[in-house]
């Protein structure tokens, strides 16, 4: 379906189509995200030399050790002969050290053998058809959520079985569909495993913390626990949102409307060959677990902490990525082995090879998005704009944890023209961090709050890569969809997550004060 059939077809007077037409007006006059990082990355040379031209500064905020000799910080220009040196013998380390680059493409190695393999499309069918009728839309939100590991699967595998699905059991298709698209990409960022997603987000959260603390450290893991709280949740409130408000909506399902016929064989469950490859691949992951416990457990254990003997620091910590990698690609070539469907070394080559081709996009992206944080980084832009902002939160009383509730609304609006979570965290990070870290929030909180905005409206976004797709699954089920027609469906997710997920955060963080992640602080204190 093209761009055009999309932004024509639900032509509704009516003020909410007017707005869904107005959002996608703004996103269009949007560049590509490689065009704008390298717009945004042209715009931070031209603004520093024009602030250093004024001696823009500020008070320096950081520890007494880390702060400059003259106790301010000064905006550094870049339009200068020490500026063009430093952009020529830096443009490449910007690039080869940005964090998210390596850590990403590790992880992503080994979630492709298990999806190469197909032990990740297995699991995703046994655990939906094989669901109790009654849980069928829960255990479809939380297959979505649990699919963001490898998120095209989810939206390529699951949100049309889900219909197909829905429609076997008499149910309208259509719900079946909102209830994966909601779990796939309204809980974006939730999931009870680790995935590409954190040490992504991790390693963008690390450098604008060090603006504040050049020591502070953002590791993959640093959200875990509250993501985990957040798959059920989530799970529950989407399951809600689709058997009390969507599907009655929708009411009875009009076939004449409809022009997919049931496909019995993509529905059909796992083989016993599929059956019995996916419990080898869960032995091989159990016996990963096992070893992993044994080297963290025990008090002297290998990966702990050989200086203080605990887990902050630790050798466990730092290589999550590491073990990403390690737990999806053996229990997918376990599985390949098994099933079939990988025979040797050069299947398993292959399946890295094919997810390694279509991350090109990515690295031209991440290209500009390291020179933007870096450029930034140098010329004090982002801690000059974060100690005015926080003084100005501060002004307008704003310290408090209600400070966050503003921070996520803004990350949801910013997700509908710029729907790419490491593009818009890329462009907020190094603002909000510091400014955030300056009224007393530890970074690991803040990237929490972010992870809510930026997944919530996702499904509401037509600026979202994966719209397009949904809208030819819909219109399958729907002749006349329109995108309207679509997103009215979707809003009401967008909504009661945005809701739930935010007091779900404020009950977490800030009533029983548990910790987001492994070991994190929710007050970051100098």
């Amino acid at each position: 379906m093209t761009e055009k059939s999309i932004t024509t077809t639900d032509n509704n007077k009516g003020w909410f189509s007017r707005f869904l037409a107005t959002v996608e007006w703004l996103g269009n006059l949007l560049p590509h995200p490689v065009t704008l990082f390298a717009i945004l990355t042209v715009f931070i040379v031209l603004l520093s030399g024009f602030l250093s031209w004024l001696g823009v500064s500020v008070a320096d905020p950081r520890p007494e050790d880390a702060q400059t000799a003259s106790g301010t910080i000064e905006v550094v220009s870049l339009m200068s002969v020490e500026g063009l040196h430093w952009i020529m013998t830096h443009i490449v380390t910007n690039f080869t050290g940005f964090a998210p680059l390596g850590t990403v493409l590790v992880a992503l190695l080994g979630v492709s053998v298990a999806e190469h393999s197909g032990l990740l499309s297995t699991a995703m069918r046994a655990l939906v058809l094989n669901a109790p009728r009654r849980l069928v839309t829960f255990i479809v939100v939380l297959s979505g959520i649990l699919s963001n590991t490898a998120s095209e699967l989810g939206y390529v595998v699951l949100i049309p079985l889900a219909a197909m699905i829905f429609h076997s059991l008499g149910r309208h298709p259509l719900a079946g569909l909102a209830a994966a698209f909601a779990g796939v990409s309204a809980g974006y960022s939730a999931n009870l495993f680790l995935g590409t997603i954190d040490p992504l987000l991790a390693g963008i959260t690390t450098p604008a913390a060090q603006m504040i603390d050049p020591n502070y450290v953002v590791g993959a893991e640093s959200n875990h626990f509250f993501m985990i709280a957040s798959t059920f949740v989530i799970a529950a409130l989407g399951f809600f949102v689709t058997d009390r408000i969507v599907e009655p909506r929708l009411g009875k399902f009009d076939e004449s409307k409809s022009t997919m016929v049931l496909d019995e064989k993509a529905m059909a469950s796992p083989s016993a060959q599929e059956m019995k490859a996916m419990k080898m691949a869960g032995l091989a992951f159990l016996g990963l677990c096992i070893l992993v416990a044994l080297a963290v457990v025990p008090e002297n254990g290998v990966l702990r902490n050989p200086e203080t003997g605990g887990l902050k620091g630790s050798p466990f910590l730092k290589g999550i990525v590491v073990l990403i990698f390690v737990m999806f690609a053996i229990p997918g070539f376990v599985y390949g082995k098994v099933a079939g469907t990988m025979k040797n070394d050069r299947d398993v080559i292959e399946g890295m090879a094919r997810s390694m081709s279509s991350m090109g996009l990515y690295i031209a992206l991440v290209f500009f998005a390291a020179q933007f944080v870096a450029f930034f980084k140098y010329t004090n832009l982002g801690t000059v704009l974060a100690v005015e902002g926080a003084a100005l939160l501060i002004q307008l009383d704003l310290k408090g944890p209600e400070v966050f509730l503003l921070f996520i609304l803004m990350c949801g609006l910013v997700n509908l023209s710029l729907g790419s979570a490491s593009a818009q965290w890329a462009v907020t990070a190094p603002v909000f961090v510091p400014m955030l870290m300056l009224l007393g929030y530890a970074p690991e909180v803040i990237q929490a709050a972010y992870r809510i905005g930026d997944s919530v409206t996702n499904v509401i976004s037509p600026m979202m890569s994966y719209f397009g797709l949904i809208m030819a699954m819909a219109a399958k089920y729907k002749k006349d969809v329109g995108m309207g027609t679509l997103i009215a469906m979707m809003l009401p997710y967008s909504m009661v997550f945005i809701v739930g997920w935010t007091l779900l955060f404020y009950l977490w963080v800030f009533v029983l004060g548990l910790p987001v992640g492994w070991e994190t602080p929710t007050y970051y204190q100098p």
